[in-house]
């Protein structure tokens, strides 16, 4: 059948990619309940690795997300940012960094990554709390979990992540598709 331009108003966005770079598995969790309850809304999701993303242009909306260790995005988010920006541009984007633990559990941002995130027009950047690995590799892996107190090494507030997911998936249930179709 084919599609007049009618059709584009019509047609509601629903195609959402979540990407992350994780070191441990703590961002991909992250990620995997942000996708889930993104699919609670009705939406259609995929969510992987950054380094197993091919293209964006299925996709009418991304959320990407990145470990952050010692004020560091994961080298293959930060390439994945730069190589995709003229996607990432052309669509609806958020952007969640993830990784504080301890007692303060705050944690800064790499300037540079802030600064792209913000001139791609990311509509909403947010940092969640880490998880410290289960099993340290290395000497400073082993200091930080040993020096760490058990109700520190888990900073993830899953209620805070899935209202998130919620809001962006209202968001996008609520945006206008901007152009023609996509082809799937």
């Amino acid at each position: 059948m084919a599609r007049g331009p009618a059709d584009v108003i019509l047609e509601s966005m629903n195609t959402v990619l979540v990407a992350y770079a994780s070191k441990h598995g703590s961002t991909a969790e992250i990620a995997e309940v942000i996708a889930d309850k993104m699919r609670e809304s009705g939406l259609e999701v995929d969510c992987m690795p950054v380094r197993d993303v091919e293209s964006l242009e299925r996709y009418d909306a991304v959320v990407l997300g990145s470990a952050l260790y010692l004020n560091h995005w994961r080298t293959d988010a930060t390439r994945f940012l730069r190589e995709q920006a003229e996607g990432l541009a052309e669509r609806p984007l958020w952007v969640f960094s993830s990784g504080p633990v301890g007692e303060a559990s705050t944690a800064l941002e790499p300037k540079r990554i802030v600064a792209e995130i913000e001139r791609l027009g990311a509509r909403e950047h947010v940092v969640f709390g880490g998880r410290l690995p289960s099993e340290a590799h290395g000497p400073f892996e082993q200091v930080l979990v040993r020096k760490t107190p058990t109700q520190y090494r888990d900073r993830r507030y899953w209620a805070e992540i899935r209202a998130w997911a919620a809001r962006i998936a209202e968001a996008i249930v609520t945006l206008e598709p901007v152009g023609p179709p996509r082809s799937g």
